[in-house]
This record gives structure tokens, C-alpha cells and sequence, in this order.
């Protein structure tokens, strides 16, 4: 009699969104897009190489392209702050998010970041009002935005170029406010019930889906998306493809209005 499969906890998929394996945005680029020119700079203070931004091609489709950059190595790793974006990485987004606007071409984000450098540089370059205005910016911006959650959506530090018309999200990834370690702490001062919290947390793509604060789902591989890049990375073409093909039917005015109601009816369960 064959064994039955072990379900899947809220933990394990913390772990497979964590594996340093999985791919990374440049990763996805490679197989998602024909072209890739990256921009540089926020012009103001620097290139933060926490968030890669510039203009692509997708199945035909020109668009502005936005991501959390964790890297492949560890120097790459370094550089980018693991993914962990600074204020620069932000107003670089929405510099180049208002170029998208200004040309009629949509926006595509890629999220995987544990959330936003908290170092004190960040902060005394105004890392909260980064965010906050990245919030505002995008809620309002009038061009289609699709997001796509490929590993950890790590609460504001996501949040700020998650704000879109289409949420995407792989079926390994998750999505928090906070980390299950970190919950735990909080909660329990135990880290070693991070378990519990991630259970409690709902942070899967099944549970967001559920509770509405995703569309759809993106299929992985066998295994996860680390197995096989090419595959988890067409898989992500295909639906961004789709929601593109979808939000470009609506009006721009009509867009914006349902992005904003979208984002504000979130966290009311009691529809």
C-alpha cells in the first residue's frame, strides 16, 4: 500500500519560500522576459541593489518590470541587503513606476524580501515615509499593475511595490505582516513556537486566497520552484500574461478605482 503524502505545514512553506535555491528575480527574468534593460538610480542618494527595476518585453507585452533582489551568491547577497530594500530602492520604484505611466506601459513586481533594511541608515534616510508614499503612489497610479509574490512577502517592506490590480503568488511562497519567528517573540517570547505562529498567522497562498488578499494562485513544480527554474518561471509568464491581457479590457479610471477598493476592503471578514 503506498504511503500517504504528508501534508504540507504553514512551516514547511516558510522553508521552501526561504531556500536559497529557489530562483531569485533575475532568475525569473531569464526565462520570463525576451529583454531586460535595468535603470539605475532613485535621484536623490543612490542604487540600492535591494530593488532592481527597468523596461522588458513579456510574450510581446512591453512593461516596467519591479523586484526585491536577494542574489545568487553571497556577495550578491551582501550588496542587496538579502532582499531587504532601503528608501532609495523605493523612490527608484516610483521614479520609474511614473515613467511607465507616463508611456502607457503596465507594471509588473516581483516580491521576495523578509521586508525593509530596519538598519539606521535606512532610517535616517526616512525608510517609513518611503514606504508610506509607495502605498499612496501606487494605489493611484494609472497604468495596470500585476504583482507576483515568488518567495517571502515580508510585511511593509512587500507591501510597497505590492499594491496592484492582480495578485499573484506562487504556491510555495508567503505573505506576512510580520515573521513567524518574529510573531512568536512577540506573542509568546519563545522563537521556538514560530510554528504555531506561522499556523495562526495564515500566511500560505491558499489562506490569503481564501481570505481574498490574493487572485490567484501560480502552480509550482514538483518539489517547489527550486527544482526547476525554467518551469516555475513559465508557469509566472503564463498568468502574468493573462492578468495583463485581462486589465487592459479596463478603463484606466476604472482600474484605479477597483485597485483602491480592493486594497481598502481587505481585513473586512465580515462581508
Amino acid at each position: 500500500m503506498a504511503e500517504k503524502k504528508k501534508k504540507m505545514t504553514a512551516m514547511d512553506k516558510v522553508k521552501l519560500a526561504r531556500d536559497p535555491k529557489r530562483p531569485h528575480l533575475m532568475d525569473f527574468l531569464k526565462h520570463v522576459a525576451s529583454d531586460f534593460e535595468e535603470l539605475h538610480g532613485d535621484r536623490l542618494v543612490n542604487d540600492d541593489r535591494g530593488l532592481i527595476a527597468g523596461f522588458a518585453t513579456i510574450g510581446g507585452e512591453k512593461c516596467l518590470v519591479l523586484g526585491h533582489h536577494k542574489g545568487a551568491t553571497v556577495e550578491e547577497n551582501v550588496e542587496a541587503n538579502f532582499g531587504m530594500a532601503n528608501p532609495d530602492g523605493y523612490r527608484k520604484a516610483m521614479r520609474l513606476a511614473k515613467l511607465a505611466e507616463k508611456f502607457h506601459l503596465p507594471i509588473v513586481t516581483f516580491v521576495d524580501t523578509p521586508g525593509a533594511y530596519p538598519g539606521d541608515t535606512a532610517e535616517a534616510r526616512g525608510q517609513a515615509e518611503a514606504i508610506a508614499k509607495s502605498l499612496e503612489f501606487f494605489s493611484l497610479l494609472k497604468t495596470p499593475i500585476v504583482v507576483v509574490v515568488t518567495g517571502e512577502g515580508g510585511s511593509g517592506g512587500a507591501l510597497a511595490i505590492a499594491v496592484g490590480d492582480r495578485i499573484l503568488m506562487l504556491e510555495n511562497a508567503v505573505y506576512s505582516v510580520i515573521s513567524p519567528e518574529g510573531c512568536a517573540g512577540i506573542l509568546w517570547r519563545d522563537g521556538a513556537k514560530a510554528p504555531e505562529a506561522a499556523e495562526a498567522l495564515r500566511i500560505t497562498a491558499a489562506d490569503l486566497k481564501r481570505l481574498g488578499a490574493i487572485d490567484e494562485i501560480v502552480p509550482e513544480p514538483a518539489g517547489g520552484a527550486q527544482t526547476n527554474h525554467k518551469a516555475a518561471a513559465l508557469a509566472v509568464k503564463k498568468a502574468v500574461l493573462a492578468a495583463l491581457k485581462e486589465l487592459a479590457k479596463v478603463p484606466v479610471d476604472k482600474l484605479v478605482e477597483a485597485r483602491y477598493a480592493k486594497f481598502r476592503a481587505m481585513g473586512n471578514f465580515y462581508r
